[in-house]
């Protein structure tokens, strides 16, 4: 025998993964609810994809084959087998899912497949304030067409969805742009390296936290941030940098429209080439079917600054971009930046099969839109209400409390037998931390007359909020009233309505 004390595991999440109770999963699940109604009235089919996927299908965040759980949650799937097993991993967004599926099901398929889905996506990333590895997005894709008007209309449902997710006019907007466009710039400069121009891709996407000063030292030797870190640029040739400088500057005179910012764009003297020219056609094609669908030009600007998605985005690209003043807990200003974004990618679908599909897709990020809402202040309407509470007194009379909770229950009222075995006053308590609207009180003296007590807890906590005086407080009884028991259901539709 031995006196040592058990070995006991820490109670602790994971980094980078969180619990969430009632107020979180009710405001996500509200945005889910409202933008799946706003995919589905635009045409899109509810798709839903396995958690995982094998790793070599989603083609991304794997640089070493051998282990390939850089970027992902990674599993070997031996099933049983003597032999090692394929890789697999937990999907990183909904997008390359998608592409699997429209490869292996593309003969069946109506042309052009419209989708939406929603759901967890895990990325094996360091965690940190506002970035989990666990979070929710709700996607809607475009697969099969190649026409302008197909990333029009993504847009343009995007603006919608970011309408009935809470949203109102002027607190977001989204940004597009088209990557062909820099494509033209580095084809006109002689820059055919893919990591030169990744590295200067990526200088750019920069360009709104450093400015043009900071991403022209990225784009040439280097830059050293305030820490000390030292960043190595992509070292471009001066007339390249040139002439992205001026490509970048074209769009920042104030109140430009989106033709006049491809107007500015065509005139800013970059050297765009034909991969350039072609972009601006297509933006000036998405302009003509935003306006015809009466995009104001508020919610979608043009903007040639913005990079994203640099894996697989080959034409057009747009960002969400939140302007709701937001706060931390501390009343401290923060800024949340992107709650989603998407755009044009036609080489997905060709890793599978060899030939390209055209697609366009855009994505909200669920749980981040939902972080963002209430940091401004939005998360009363995501408070949950809990259930009716019955009072316990007697063990001699639980009958009674069980048919009273089957009553509300029936009538479609949520309703909760206190189940623990505290008194009056902690019962009371428990019914206020459960956000309980009210509780019925079936003391003796209430059966007997065949009546129930019922504490409106809303109208008790104001009413009780302007008596100062205890003795005033226990006198006035605030928000309690007793009626028939027959009149249970109907007065406590009253209080919840």
């Amino acid at each position: 025998m031995t006196d040592e004390a058990p070995i006991r595991p820490e109670a602790r999440s994971p980094r980078g993964f969180a619990d969430r109770r009632g107020r979180d999963l009710t405001a996500e699940r509200r945005i889910v609810a409202r933008v799946s109604e706003v995919y589905e009235r635009w045409g899109f089919e509810a798709l839903e994809t396995p958690a995982f996927e094998y790793a070599d299908a989603l083609g991304k965040f794997l640089p070493d084959a051998d282990r390939p759980n850089e970027g992902v949650f990674a599993l070997q799937d031996d099933a049983g087998s003597e032999e090692p097993g394929e890789w697999m991993a937990l999907r990183y967004d909904h997008t390359a899912p998608l592409a699997r599926f429209a490869a292996q099901n593309w003969e069946t398929l109506p042309k052009p497949f419209r989708r939406y889905a929603y759901g967890p996506v895990w990325r094996n990333e360091k965690p940190g304030p506002g970035r989990l590895r666990e979070f929710w997005q709700c996607d809607a894709d475009t697969v099969g067409s190649d026409r302008p008007e197909a990333d029009a209309e993504i847009i343009a449902m995007g603006c919608e969805g970011l309408r009935a997710a809470g949203l109102s006019e002027g607190q977001a907007v989204i940004r597009v742009s088209n990557r062909k466009l820099f494509d033209g710039l580095f084809d006109a400069g002689g820059i055919t390296d893919p990591l030169q121009r990744l590295t200067a891709l990526r200088a750019v996407d920069k360009y709104d936290r450093l400015g043009l000063e900071g991403v022209r030292a990225l784009l040439g030797e280097g830059r050293m941030d305030d820490s000390g870190d030292y960043t190595k640029g992509a070292r471009l040739p001066s007339p390249v940098i040139g002439a992205i400088e001026a490509f970048l500057a074209s769009a920042e005179t104030p109140g430009l429209s989106r033709a006049g910012v491809l107007d500015a764009v065509a005139a800013s003297g970059a050297g765009l080439g034909a991969a350039g020219e072609a972009a601006l056609a297509e933006l000036a094609a998405i302009d003509r079917a935003l306006t015809a669908m009466r995009v104001g030009e508020a919610e979608v600007k043009f903007d040639p600054t913005i990079v994203r998605g640099l894996e697989y985005y080959t034409g057009a690209v747009f960002e969400a971009e939140l302007l709701l003043e937001t706060k931390d807990d501390k009343g401290r200003a923060v800024r949340f930046g992107s709650i989603g974004g998407g755009g044009r990618y036609d080489d997905l679908v060709a890793r599978f099969t060899g030939q390209s599909v055209p697609a366009t897709g855009f994505s909200f990020g669920v749980s981040r839109l939902a972080s963002a809402l209430r940091a401004a202040g939005r998360g009363a309407e995501d408070a949950t209400r809990g259930p009716i509470v019955i009072i316990v007194f007697s063990e001699d009379d639980m009958q009674h409390y069980l048919d009273a909770a089957s009553e509300l229950r029936a009538a479609g009222i949520a309703a909760e037998l206190y189940l623990g075995r505290a008194g009056m006053k902690a019962q009371m308590k428990y019914a206020d931390r459960r956000g309980a609207p009210a509780v019925v009180i079936l003391g003796g003296d209430e059966l007997a007359a065949g009546e129930v007590t019922i504490k409106d807890l809303d109208v008790g906590r104001a009413q009780a909020a302007a008596i100062a005086d205890n003795e005033a407080w226990k006198a006035a009884r605030p928000g309690q009233q007793k009626v028939a028991r027959s009149a249970l259901v109907a007065t406590l539709r009253g209080i919840i309505e």
